[in-house]
């Protein structure tokens, strides 16, 4: 057996013969990208908009220049063409995580209509509508699937890790854009950039590809950060971690609020008042360490129940320092339910009450198959799309992400917000649009505020905006309209 395993090893290192390797590259130097174009009509902002729509295959290729990945790109460009008009990229995050969200939620021609009320989307059929509130009468749109999501793909002999990481990934998407600029005849337009959850991550990161690069610069005039992640450890539950407690609170609040668990005037007044005092008594308390005293505890422990809902005895059992997944299980225990990591206005029902964490996220499991369902019959049906492959909504490709961005000490403290006050600084004309849900755990409103409020980066021009839903705000109709209100006005005012 130990002779079988080891000949296996050593097969498994062997070199490719040369005759396999040059098939593989004659396979990939034959790829044919796919690109069809339709064309559309719809009201959009309350204007009758004539479109086309084009979905296909940018090719990139390896140092040797064979083919090793195809990037799908969705474009919705208004006809007749004018290369005076903005263009706005966007993709989702994960890592992983195709553009459906965005495209088939928020700001695309087409949505899916699903509860807006933090209800399950249950069993199909999810009606596909026209969506009012796509940004296409004020900007034309890109939406970019990185290498791994949705139909885009490594070609054979590709290797992963050549896309699968920070800054492997923003060099694709930035070269993805280069050619897009090119091929369109659209250096000359207004640009903006954006994206949700890690795509704020990947925002960050390609920006630094396009505007910190010494070739080819491209300018950009906004930036379009939707439940930002830029300083990891802002939200992280590592141990030993102290802010991420700090971060959490507000969140914490304004969800039991939400559902009941505490009193206060709105969303906004709480989160101001959990705010002050998680920067204030709670975050220097969390600071003391085992130094803090008697006293201090029992009154940070009396404030912590009032703002989150939780019970003294639980707090005290979790040393003042609730983690999001103890969260999630304990707020509605007495109620036999858990609330949700995306969007904490959506609750569940796991097998038991007796665990510390949930079974599941209600908030994801209550819109994915709708979206799942309205992309492949949007990109299949109307636009025309053929391939066998599978669309990746979410995918796994975050497991193996490379996560360096540099030496010892920036991954020691992983922080991408440097890149974009590095852009504001060098370029005066670039404006940063942030859109917040109060009910958003993966991505807290507070850490968002956090990071982008760091020195080296311009205040007078980062705009923030809050909705009464959670990470994907959009899926609440009211929020939708807002959301597309306030960035066609962010667009408009450049």
């Amino acid at each position: 057996m130990k002779l079988f395993l080891l000949a296996a090893a050593v097969l498994a290192i062997a070199p490719v013969p040369a005759a396999a390797q040059e098939k593989v590259e004659a396979e990939a130097r034959a790829y044919v990208p796919q690109l069809v174009t339709t064309r559309h009509s719809g009201s959009f902002g309350g204007q009758r908009v004539n479109y086309s729509a084009a979905i296909g295959e940018t090719v990139l290729k390896n140092k040797d220049g064979v083919p090793d990945a195809a990037i799908v790109t969705t474009a919705y460009i208004k006809e007749p063409r004018d290369p005076s008009r903005p263009v706005t990229f966007l993709f989702n995050g994960g890592p992983g995580s195709g553009s459906v969200w965005l495209q088939m939620g928020a700001f695309g021609p087409k949505r899916v209509a699903i509860p807006s009320d933090a209800r399950d989307d249950g069993a199909p059929p999810y009606p596909l509508v026209d969506n009012p509130d796509s940004l296409l009468d004020v900007t034309d749109l890109v939406f970019i699937d990185p290498p791994g999501t949705g139909f885009s793909v490594i070609l054979p002999g590709g290797d992963p890790k050549d896309y699968y990481g920070v800054q492997q990934d923003a060099r694709a998407v930035a070269e993805v854009i280069r050619r897009w600029l090119g091929d369109n005849n659209r250096w000359g337009s207004p640009k903006y950039l954006g994206g949700e959850s890690y795509g704020t991550s990947r925002t960050a990161a390609v920006v630094n590809q396009l505007e910190g690069a010494t070739f080819n610069d491209v300018g950009l005039n906004g930036l379009i950060l939707i439940s930002t992640v830029l300083d990891f450890a802002a939200g992280s539950d590592a141990a030993g971690n102290e802010l991420g407690y700090i971060t959490n609170l507000p969140s914490m609040a304004v969800t039991a609020l939400f559902h009941g668990k505490t009193s206060a005037g709105s969303p906004a007044v709480l989160a101001e008042t959990a705010r002050q005092y998680a920067i204030g008594p709670y975050a220097s308390f969390l600071l003391k360490g085992q130094k803090a005293s008697a006293k201090e505890r029992t009154a940070v422990r009396a404030r912590l129940a009032q703002l989150t809902g939780l019970s003294e005895a639980f707090l005290e059992r979790a040393d003042l320092r609730v983690t999001p997944d103890r969260f999630y299980k304990e707020l509605l225990r007495d109620r036999g339910l858990t609330v949700g990591r995306l969007d904490s206005r959506y609750t569940g029902r796991d097998y038991d009450s007796a665990g510390e964490a949930p079974d599941n996220d209600p908030s994801f499991y209550g819109i994915d198959a709708g979206y799942t369902a309205a992309v492949n019959q949007w990109q299949r049906g109307a636009l025309g799309f053929r391939t066998d492959r599978e669309y990746q909504s979410i995918s796994n490709i975050g497991r193996d992400w490379d996560w360096r961005i540099g030496g010892r000490d920036d991954n020691a403290y992983l922080n991408l917000t440097p890149w974009i006050g590095k852009a504001m600084r060098e370029n005066s004309g670039l404006r940063t649009f942030v859109a917040q849900g109060w009910y958003d755990f993966a991505t807290p409103f507070f850490a968002a505020e956090y990071a982008l409020s760091r020195t080296g980066v311009p205040q007078d021009r980062v705009q923030f905006h809050y909705y009464d839903a959670g990470h994907m705000m959009y899926v609440r109709d009211e929020d939708r309209v807002k959301l597309s209100r306030d960035v066609r006005a962010f667009i408009r005012a450049r």
